[in-house]
């Protein structure tokens, strides 16, 4: 009698658990550490800040309709052609960068899903950039077929804001653990960088009033513009920048004076000196008739005033750090992890 062949355990993926839930057949396979977390999350930070700068530079070069139509660049052609030049070159890059973006965002939510022990407060904020970025690709193609209306651009520039926020909660959270926050400053303190938020905000959005009254418009043809005279826009925006400012300074001094840990003073000190640049800047480039350079430098120091306001009001609380967890063990189990854990392990 032939001896029966033992069952066979070995590499071969369950190719139907792949298919049903990928993210899931990594995440039992694969224990990313603290720090390969937190880079995941930054790096999608890093690409929601590119791609808001990349979309400037296709308002300032004037390449908004250099593809005309979307979600093809035109009627005859799914990607640009030398015949649409470096508009279209310019229009066709910007929608590229959502897919880098895209794969930045997918890098976060599958090692936030592996990280154990399991994070579904962080979780919920990996999965929601997802949706805004999908969100905001269906914004910008409506601003193609609206020809650049400029209610609709700005709506684009506040999703991806919108973005901006969720990546840089989705950072510092994986910094620190999930224990319940700790107060390190008092309420009015805390109630101050709330209306510190609000006024950034109101700033940021009478930025995009200023820029939908303005001379870029994002095409050289006859686009619409807001009907508001660029000079009270700006002027309003202005008021609200020194209003920021004051905030910052009055948030800082209080921080100083009831001696808080050095964590929130060095994140309100920081907010202070991006925000004088950003002003600084926004002098210069009005007095010098909005050379596109600058507004496009201009508009990375927006998303920096943003991220450090957000800092801001997270550095008034502190939750305890997590513990290193142990690199997965199923690598020890499982041959088709080891590769996977190895990784990790370098990770």
């Amino acid at each position: 009698m032939r001896a029966q062949a033992a069952p066979y355990h070995g590499s071969v993926p369950n190719l139907l658990e792949v298919v049903r839930n990928p993210i899931a057949y990594i995440a039992a396979r694969w224990t990313p550490s603290p720090r390969t977390v937190e880079r995941a999350a930054f790096t999608a930070l890093l690409m929601s800040i590119v791609i808001v700068v990349t979309g400037g530079a296709v308002r300032l070069t004037g390449s908004g309709l250099g593809c005309d139509t979307w979600p093809k660049c035109s009627d005859d052609s799914l990607t640009a052609t030398s015949a649409m030049g470096f508009h279209g070159a310019v229009e066709f890059g910007n929608r590229m960068m959502t897919w880098v973006v895209s794969a930045a965002v997918g890098w976060t939510i599958i090692a936030v899903r592996s990280a154990k022990p399991a994070r579904k407060g962080l979780s919920r904020l990996a999965w929601s950039q997802f949706w805004v970025v999908m969100g905001n690709g269906v914004v910008g193609g409506i601003t193609v077929w609206v020809k650049l209306n400029p209610f609709v651009v700005a709506g684009h520039f506040l999703a991806a804001t919108a973005l901006l926020t969720v990546t840089t909660l989705t950072w510092l959270r994986a910094r620190e653990g999930d224990t319940p926050p700790r107060p390190l400053v008092g309420k009015p303190v805390k109630k101050l960088t709330y209306v510190l938020t609000f006024f950034t905000a109101c700033l940021i959005v009478a930025g995009t009033v200023v820029t939908g009254s303005g001379p870029h418009a994002g095409d050289s043809s006859d686009v619409k513009r807001m009907p508001v005279a660029v000079e009270l826009a700006t002027h309003t925006h202005a008021v609200f920048a020194w209003i920021v400012v004051s905030l910052a300074v009055v948030l800082y001094a209080g921080l100083r004076v009831m001696d808080a840990p050095m964590g929130p003073r060095r994140t309100a000190r920081n907010l202070i000196l991006i925000l004088l640049g950003q002003g600084l800047l926004g002098y210069v480039q009005y007095f010098t008739d909005l050379p596109e350079l600058l507004v496009g430098l201009h508009l990375l120091g927006s998303t920096l005033v943003w991220i450090g306001v957000l800092r801001v009001v997270l550095s008034t609380r502190e939750r305890a750090l997590r513990t290193e967890p142990a690199e997965t063990a199923t690598a020890a189990e499982s041959p088709v992890a080891a590769p996977l854990a190895g990784s990790a392990t370098r990770g």
